[in-house]
């Protein structure tokens, strides 16, 4: 397991870097707040078109249901910052509901709602005996993570979901550019626990949530941008 105050000493090398968690009415705003202050960073909660584009690092979280997420994200010029951000290789970084809306739909309750697009995949209900997926579970990171990096393999983050993608078709056969590096977790069927995909990396559990592996989890994202 991660030993504790490791994510604190690792910020306290880190420069501090500015990043916006985006405030559009749909995510645990004041959590991940404290988190990312906890690993060194200057945050600010804001939907503000400038500061979102202007600062280190974009976190978008997300709570509830995928269509009112991304009705509220499309009414407050999200979905246009996260595209023009990543359009410049600035880093986004989603969590939950956030990281699902980052796919290409979602089906809840037999309604389908067109997503973000920027990976392909559908967000579907869990295929489990209990939903929802409540509780602290582990993952299993692909080699040369950067985002599991000095994490034990072992370490347990905190999922609460009742929605998962489980399964990833996206390939890449540019010889400059590395595939997506996908992480599994397993909850009845294994889904997408979380992707590492040039700038734009997302979590389906909640770091800001998870104790010293979140945190160190964070500072690894921090340490990127």
């Amino acid at each position: 397991m991660t030993v504790p105050g490791t994510a604190e000493k690792t910020a306290e090398k880190t420069a501090r870097k500015k990043v916006v968690v985006f405030d559009y009415g749909f995510g645990n705003v004041r959590s991940a707040e404290r988190a990312l202050a906890r690993v060194g960073a200057e945050v600010e909660i804001t939907r503000d078109y400038d500061k979102a584009m202007n600062a280190d690092g974009l976190l978008v979280p997300g709570v509830g249901a995928f269509a009112a997420c991304m009705r509220g994200l499309r009414e407050a010029r999200g979905d246009w910052v996260i595209e023009r951000r990543l359009a410049g290789g600035r880093p986004v970084m989603g969590i939950c509901v956030g990281m699902q809306i980052l796919f290409a739909r979602g089906i809840e309750h037999g309604v389908e709602t067109e997503g973000l697009e920027e990976w392909p995949g559908t967000v579907g209900p869990l295929q489990a005996d209990v939903v929802p997926h409540m509780g602290w579970n582990t993952v299993q990171a692909p080699a040369g993570s950067e985002l599991f990096a000095g994490l034990d393999p072992d370490a347990r983050f905190y999922f609460v979901h009742s929605y998962a993608v489980h399964d990833w078709s996206m390939e890449t056969h540019n010889p400059v550019m590395d595939a997506p590096k996908v992480t599994w977790a397993t909850h009845g069927k294994p889904f997408v626990a979380a992707v590492e995909n040039g700038a734009l990396w997302a979590t389906q559990f909640h770091p800001e949530k998870s104790g010293d592996a979140g945190a160190q989890l964070l500072t690894n994202w921090i340490g990127t941008l």
